[in-house]
């Protein structure tokens, strides 16, 4: 036995750590309000003891939020460690607005929050409790880095730290025994044996392609196809804009209220997917703010990279990026809303016919031979 444990980033991961910046932080965020009235204490305030004795209590389920990274050496693709020094408290913050707190206020803050990168050295996420917020409610403030997780983990990841009824049992928490973390020498050595073992499996891999089924390996070139489709979409650089402007470190945080039974009305009518009708109010939202610029959407081949689950039903609570991508044109020139979900559609389903979400993964996979680099330039310069 080994003696030590560590788990090594995919390609896909180590790319949001390539393409992180100091002025420009990746991890995924999220302010969510909350009632008061179950978790309000007699001098009115938060009982934010109870939330932490919750999220200790779980945090069991989500091994990720008590592991770090730690980097090997003469690699730019770290690992996973246990963090023997974690602390909760340290994650799980509690912070107050002036009452009674408006929502303007809660966004600065939010905002404020969301500019500061996460620690490196330390499990990569942060959770705020944020009261004071008028209408006797408090908020969460999250933030958890990219190379953690995606969309659809990040939804499963709600699901197990929160609760849709006040009244929960709380499990004593389990202790914590972090497993020994590996000496950068062992690190080092096990790097050099991973990669003298790459040919082998190569040929090991290309032997197995050819000894399968006929359609099994057209499903592969089919999909080595997209994988060539993706690349000459990406090739043609996105037109220059004022979103593609040089970054600042600081943050503006928003959010928009809708209905989403009238959406679910408007998708029936129209017809369309919800991520149709998502990407069709983008594209309505991008044009009315590219006019207010002063730029004609007419001059502008608007692209953006729009994300794509991958990830199976069976994987659906497991941390980490099983993502792929689309690259798409929203069609910002044109006014009427019916004919832009209409060329939404279409381009859509054109995705989807290609497989260009699948050309994306492969491309992803095949990082795994190479450099997280490539792929993190890659996704900079075509979007």
């Amino acid at each position: 036995m080994a003696g030590y444990w560590y788990e090594r980033l995919t390609a896909l991961d180590s790319s949001f750590l390539m393409l992180e910046k100091p002025h420009a932080p990746l991890h995924v965020a999220s302010t969510l309000l909350f009632e008061s009235e179950a978790l309000r204490r007699p001098d009115g305030g938060i009982d934010a003891d109870l939330i932490r004795n919750h999220v200790a209590a779980e945090i069991h389920r989500i091994p990720r939020y008590r592991q770090k990274l730690q980097w090997v050496p003469m690699s730019m693709r770290p690992v996973w460690v246990d963090d023997d020094r974690f602390r909760l408290d340290y994650h799980v913050r509690h912070t107050a607005l002036p009452k009674p707190g408006t929502e303007e206020q809660l966004r600065l803050l939010s905002a404020r929050i969301m500019e500061q990168p996460l620690d490196l050295s330390r499990p990569l996420w942060e959770t705020w409790i944020v009261e004071g917020l008028e209408g006797d409610r408090f908020a969460l403030i999250s933030k958890v880095h990219h190379c953690m997780i995606d969309g659809v983990s990040g939804a499963e990841l709600l699901k197990i730290l929160l609760s849709i009824t006040p009244e929960v049992p709380e499990p004593k928490p389990a202790r914590f025994f972090p497993r020994r973390a590996p000496s950068p020498f062992q690190l080092w050595r096990d790097e050099g044996a991973r990669r003298l073992s790459l040919p082998i499996d190569l040929v090991r891999d290309v032997g197995a392609f050819f000894r399968e089924a006929e359609d099994r390996r057209r499903e592969v070139l089919s999909h080595f196809r997209a994988a060539a489709d993706f690349v000459g979409s990406s090739m043609h650089r996105a037109s220059p804009t004022p979103l593609n402007a040089p970054v600042s470190p600081h943050r503006r945080f928003d959010w928009l209220t809708m209905d989403f039974k009238e959406l679910r009305d408007i998708r029936r009518t129209l017809g369309g997917s919800a991520n149709d009708l998502v990407l069709t109010i983008v594209t309505g939202a991008v044009q009315r703010f590219m006019e207010h610029r002063q730029v004609s959407p007419s001059a502008i081949d608007f692209r953006v990279m729009a994300p794509v689950s991958v990830r199976r039903r069976e994987d659906q609570e497991a941390l980490g990026n099983q993502v792929s991508a689309w690259l798409i044109d929203l069609p910002i020139a044109e006014e009427d809303p019916r004919e832009q979900i209409r060329q939404i559609k279409r381009k859509t389903n054109e995705l989807k016919r290609s497989k260009q979400a699948v050309g994306a993964t492969v491309l992803s996979d095949a990082a795994e031979w190479g450099s997280s680099t490539l792929l993190a330039l890659g996704a900079r310069n075509s979007s």
